[in-house]
């Protein structure tokens, strides 16, 4: 290795990875330079030279230990890690380690085939200069997954997977006779049989399902949940059990509950929703007091623990929601139609009933299994426009009222009984606007506690029949939507403070008598930790520049509202979406565990999911808890909840990483035709590789490349989220604004480039 081909000496470069790829083979091992030099094959004295600089300036690095004058051991304390790889379509993988330290970037040669999700130990390779820190993978300790979604290509001897956004080296291996009948460009799901060893870099695998041809709609989406193990279809041995569920409600079932049959109840949820999870009841008591109900599914009346449709809504955790589609936790028959809130029928519930004033302070409240019948289903649209519109009251009307019984006001009314159907709509359009300015003194309390205010757009597609995305638009939190959210959170909060709070007695509760009044039992919240201090730092350096200031100490209701008044003196300025989006990178995120800690971003002390039993495994568990403690069971075993909130949390997280997927897909498509376009944007990623853009116009976002950038070297500043030209010192960062045009919309990477504009 003294000498290259040619005749030439080795660099300083070489060398350096020479060494590395040395000790990184060896990584227990101590070596001498005797052992170095002849692994090696240094045989010229200049080289020996330079290899002994490069390992004392490892050893300085803290790569190598020296053990002696002569010889040195890779440092395993610094260096060697566990943790979880991250696999990233476009080559970019990171190693997250377990100590929850920054993700470390590692590349495909790198990374021994590993598969996102898998727990991996890695080594540190030393920094190079003005170069990001980087891990070789050493060793696959657990694999995560062990399939791979990619379009096959079928030559004459054999047949190969060219995997999404070729994520491997090299392609996977498959005999012909493991291809279940998949053909040449056709998308597959491929299980991997052999992984790459020392003697053989093959990938093998065998064809599990075909999915069909590239570029159809459902043939997009099911790879995208199967690139993430999410399943596509639903097993049909649980369909057969869900279908013999029996739907109907006995008299004594309603006899063991409280019948809220006749008080006024309704259903708001989007346009496009099947699944209604959750209603609220509403009637005056006089006194200026009022009953709210809060009404959940009883899902867990008719998904029994351990039966096989709960063993397949346990494993799914949660339903996940594509662009274009649902594929719910539950069976269809159970989540749109015998658990589904519908107008006009019957239904069990599990619910949370409060007595409040008109400043929706809780006057008393209660826990109950109920059976309702909703008078109208609304979308958020048509409250919307009710809570907008001035109040017109009918001769005689008034608001609903304990008294008087329920009405269909969703039905069409004749001309005999027109007046007493318009006293009915102004009874539920008044109920409407009294529960919103409840809902809103519910709100500003919260912030006023120190919750975080997070209004963020919500990027959403109308596709047509063949799923083709023909326009996108924002979704923003309006009264409407607060109202339905304000009212949920109190039913969530409050059933975990009667679980929760250990030594408080609530007297205002009909259920007074603590079921913790004598020890804590295991139960299922929702956590959230307070921000990272050194992201929080990172934040303040990065907004000083700007005129900002961020409180990086003090109470948590302190920090918190620093945070809303900084993005409060944001509103409207040119940095907006750099100061959202630094703050949103310093949260952490939020997930579920038996340990409580509070809810940082709500601003609450107890906090857990009850209110969607239909889409979210973990509220189902709150559900039989709270059933368990209120018939006197003792505690739960926290272990086994512990795992399933564990599992439940990771599940959130693919389902989530699945949905973005979706929504990049339908990015790119819809941007396919205006290839060559312009368009306003501003930036809203930094990477050393280049920037991301998002088009302020419809919030697709794409690439600009390092090479498309004007001409000058530019340097990654990882601090200030900025590139900085070596020689015109023009600078790039994260919010500025920038005019960009359409260069590339790939389709199959899921994949936009974009150009900077003339």
């Amino acid at each position: 290795m003294s000498q290259k081909k040619g005749g030439g000496r080795l660099s300083k470069r070489q060398v350096a990875d020479a060494v590395q790829g040395l000790f990184q083979a060896h990584p227990g091992e101590t070596l001498s330079y005797k052992q170095i030099f002849k692994a090696l094959r240094l045989n010229t004295h200049p080289a020996k030279m330079l290899a002994v600089d490069v390992m004392d300036e490892l050893a300085w690095d803290d790569y190598l230990s020296k053990v002696d004058n002569t010889s040195y051991r890779l440092n395993l304390k610094t260096q060697v890690q566990e943790g979880t790889f991250i696999r990233k379509a476009n080559g970019k993988n990171s190693f997250l380690p377990d100590d929850g330290g920054k993700p470390i970037f590692v590349s495909e040669r790198n990374s021994m085939s590993a598969m996102g999700g898998d727990r991996v130990r890695v080594a540190m390779m030393a920094r190079r200069q003005n170069h990001i820190k980087e891990a070789i993978v050493t060793e696959i300790l657990e694999r995560k997954h062990n399939q791979a979604v990619g379009i096959l290509q079928v030559e004459k001897d054999y047949a190969f997977l060219i995997t999404e956004g070729n994520i491997f080296v090299h392609d996977i291996l498959i005999p012909k006779k493991k291809l279940k009948g998949g053909k040449t460009g056709e998308k597959a799901v491929v299980k991997i049989t052999q992984w790459p060893t020392a003697e053989n870099k093959n990938l093998v695998g065998e064809v599990i399902d075909v999915l069909g041809q590239q570029g159809d709609n459902d043939v997009e989406m099911h790879a995208i949940l199967a690139q993430y193990d999410l399943p596509y279809k639903y097993p049909q041995r649980v369909e057969e059990a869900a279908n013999k569920i029996d739907a109907g409600i006995t008299p004594e079932e309603i006899a063991r509950r409280e019948d809220f049959r006749d008080v006024l109840t309704f259903t708001i949820d989007p346009a496009d929703a099947k699944d209604f999870d959750d209603a609220l009841s509403f009637r005056a008591e006089g006194g200026g007091l009022y009953e709210v109900g809060v009404h959940i599914a009883d899902v867990s009346h008719y998904v029994t623990e351990g039966s096989i449709i709960d063993k397949e809504a346990q494993q799914r955790a949660t339903s996940v929601y594509l662009v274009d589609r649902t594929i719910p936790m539950l069976p269809e028959r159970l989540c749109n139609f015998i658990c589904s809130l519908r107008p006009d029928e019957e239904k069990l519930c599990y619910s949370v009933i409060f007595e409040l004033d008109a400043e929706a302070n809780i006057k008393r409240w209660h826990l109950a299994h109920t059976v309702i019948k909703s008078n109208r289903r609304y979308a958020y649209e048509e409250v919307q426009e009710i809570l907008e519109a001035p109040p017109t009251a009918p001769e005689g009307a008034s608001i609903a009222s304990k008294p008087k019984a329920k009405r269909n006001a969703a039905a069409t009314p004749s001309p005999d009984n027109r007046a007493e159907a318009d006293s009915s709509l102004f009874a539920l359009h008044s109920s409407l606007r009294m529960l919103s300015q409840m809902a809103q003194k519910l709100r500003e309390r919260r912030f006023k506690n120190g919750a975080v205010k997070f209004d963020r757009e919500e990027l959403h597609f109308e596709t047509d029949e063949k799923g083709h995305p023909t326009r996108c638009f924002f979704k923003k939190s309006t009264l409407a939507t607060q109202l339905i959210e304000e009212f949920m959170l109190l039913a969530n909060r409050t059933v975990a403070e009667y679980i929760g709070a250990v030594k408080k007695a609530d007297s205002k509760s009909a259920n007074s008598k603590s079921v913790n009044s004598k020890s804590p039992k295991t139960f299922v919240y929702r956590i959230h930790d307070q921000p990272d201090p050194q992201k929080l730092e990172t934040l303040r350096t990065a907004l000083a520049p700007l005129g900002y200031k961020v409180k990086t100490s003090g109470t948590r209701g302190a920090i918190s509202r620093g945070l809303n008044k900084l993005m409060e003196d944001a509103q409207g300025e040119r940095e907006q979406k750099l100061v959202e989006t630094l703050t949103l990178r310093a949260m952490m995120k939020a997930k579920y565990s038996t340990h409580n800690i509070g809810h940082y971003g709500l601003a609450f002390d107890y906090y857990t999911h009850f209110t969607s039993p239909i889409r979210r495994y973990p509220d189902t568990m709150v559900h039989r808890l709270l059933t368990r403690y209120q018939q006197g069971g003792r505690s739960a075993n926290q272990d086994h909840y512990e795992e399933l909130c564990e599992h439940s949390s990771q599940m959130e997280q693919t389902a989530q990483n699945a949905e973005r997927d979706s929504i990049k897909y339908k990015m790119v498509e819809f941007m396919a035709d205006k290839v060559g376009q312009e368009f306003d944007a501003h930036i809203s990623g930094v990477q050393s590789y280049g920037i991301y853009c998002e088009i302020d116009e419809n919030h697709c976002e794409g690439l600009v490349g390092m090479h498309d950038l004007d001409g000058d070297y530019y340097e990654f500043d990882e601090r200030n989220y900025q590139l900085v030209g070596r020689r015109h010192h023009r600078k790039y960062q994260l919010g500025d604004p920038i005019r960009i045009k359409v260069a590339r919309a790939n389709i199959e990477r899921r994949q936009l480039d974009f150009v900077l504009a003339e």
